[in-house]
């Protein structure tokens, strides 16, 4: 059975609990985006380990339209430290929806 402390993650120096993974760094990355942007998330499409923490990149609608088809995403960059604390964002694109990838 694990321990207590080991399920929530390990405690930092600055008494923060750290990152436990890919799914935990998502999960906080885009919580904050939403509360920055006020835009609701539609999903993560990428994540990454660096030396210092996190990189999300998460997809959110900015203009909702009906059909859903024609709504406008963007793609933003989340990086997080360690602890899971807010380095800085970035929209990196935005799309129409049904749009393909060059």
């Amino acid at each position: 059975m694990a321990d207590t402390a080991e399920r929530r993650g390990r405690s930092s120096s600055s008494g923060r609990t750290s990152v436990r993974g890919p799914s935990d760094a998502a999960q906080r990355a885009t919580r904050r985006l939403e509360r920055l942007t006020g835009h609701p998330v539609d999903g993560v499409v990428a994540i990454s380990r660096g030396e210092d923490g996190w990189r999300v990149e998460v997809d959110v609608i900015e203009v909702e339209r009906i059909p859903d088809t024609t709504s406008l995403l963007a793609t933003y960059q989340v990086e997080l430290d360690g602890d899971g604390r807010l380095v800085e964002y970035h929209r990196v694109r935005r799309f129409r929806r049904c749009a393909t990838d060059d």
